[in-house]
């Protein structure tokens, strides 16, 4: 793809946003069901402890925004920006607080350190901190990962020692907060939580499991589940796309390269199973017959090669990114302005039937990041 072209789709994501502004500001879509987006925001919803403004994906709007402002530097953006984070803020001081869990990277780094990476905000800094600070808490020094999620449902099987693949796009935030605080503890959380990672997910193969469970008092590998893959030993393509584009990150912020070699481990794995179509299904063992698609795989798939490639350039992984946001722009990108969302076909979980085939605002997010990458214009914050 040439410069031109992606500006030229850079121009169709931004109008398209641009007119979300006038429908949507001051809220937080997560999904886009039939067009129409939803609102983690409002509070008439009986929403569970970890739902509503505690939502994982809420700092992708705000991300949205922030990469548009970046492209434009149109005010406007910033303000939706900063708007879209204060209601996440929201959750340090209420009954949401309990039901923040490691993603909170993914909810401040779009917005909070986004903000002050490209605008110096005091304000942005702090918050980034803050929930830095919280996922730090999370560590279990004798496993030395991560905690997932909390126990927030009575009755149920404790998850206290399981970590997920997801976590290792969230552990950014630590290695920022080092970098700006000067205090060496949090990229040490983040690195050694890598290396559990490294160490315990990645099969022979180069396929990556999606949740493991440790030990939690006293170390050590216990078990792995399916998660949102199809089923045990699958490979769930979006647990693929958090490790090539996670365990790159953890390379740039370490130099250790293991990271770089088992990014490109995964990586080389996805590529030789991706299908001819370019149009990847929610599982890659799943049955050829089936159609189910989970687009966002492919966009974070593409963001994490294009990262790649700057270290392991000749081996055609920014090739392949290119070719997946082709597919993407042409077959499964609504740029109309009647409906939400702009990349169809999107599924949280593989045996889920609420969230099959939707669009989720965190797949537009990676499109986005992804088109900025290679107009050499992104907000790099991961």
């Amino acid at each position: 793809m040439d410069k031109k072209e992606v500006l030229n789709i850079l121009s169709k994501v931004e109008n398209k946003f641009a007119d979300a502004l006038k429908k949507h500001k001051g809220t937080l879509p997560a999904v886009s069901k039939n067009g129409v987006y939803d609102n983690r925001a409002d509070l008439s919803i009986n929403w569970t402890i970890d739902n509503g403004p505690a939502w994982w994906t809420n700092g992708f709007w705000g991300g949205i925004y922030n990469q548009l402002y970046a492209l434009s530097s149109k005010k406007e953006y910033l303000d939706e920006a900063r708007g879209s984070r204060k209601l996440i803020d929201t959750c340090f001081l209420s009954e949401y607080y309990t039901g923040l869990h490691h993603d909170v990277g993914f909810m401040w780094l779009p917005t909070a350190v986004a903000d002050y990476i490209m605008t110096g905000d005091e304000e942005a800094k702090r918050r980034g901190i803050l929930a830095a600070q919280l996922l730090a808490g999370r560590y279990n020094p004798q496993g030395e990962f991560i905690r997932a999620w909390n126990d927030i449902i009575e009755g149920e099987k404790s998850n206290k020692g399981w970590v997920i693949i997801d976590s290792m796009l969230n552990i950014s935030i630590l290695y920022w907060a080092t970098k700006v605080t000067n205090d060496p503890r949090f990229a040490l959380i983040a690195e050694r939580h890598a290396t559990t990672v490294m160490n315990a997910f990645i099969r022979e193969d180069g396929s990556v499991r999606h949740i493991v469970e440790f030990d939690a008092d006293k170390g050590g590998f216990v078990c792995d589940y399916g998660g949102q893959g199809m089923k045990h030993g699958s490979s769930w393509t979006r647990g693929q796309s958090w490790g090539i584009y996670g365990f790159t990150n953890s390379y740039t912020h370490t130099g250790r390269k293991e990271f770089l070699d088992t990014a490109v481990k995964i990586a080389d794995h996805v590529i030789s199973v991706i299908p001819a179509s370019y149009l990847i299904p929610v599982d890659f063992d799943q049955d050829k017959n089936l159609s189910f698609e989970d687009s966002t795989a492919s966009a974070v798939i593409a963001c994490g090669l294009i990262e790649l490639d700057r270290y392991v350039p000749g081996k055609g992984y920014k090739e392949t990114a290119e070719k997946l946001i082709e597919v993407l722009t042409n077959q499964r990108a609504d740029f109309s302005l009647e409906h939400d969302g702009i990349i169809q076909r999107c599924t949280g979980s593989f045996n889920g039937l609420n969230d099959r085939e939707v669009n989720f605002v965190y797949a537009d997010y990676y499109y986005l990041e992804a088109l900025m990458k290679l107009a050499g214009k992104d907000v790099m914050f991961w």
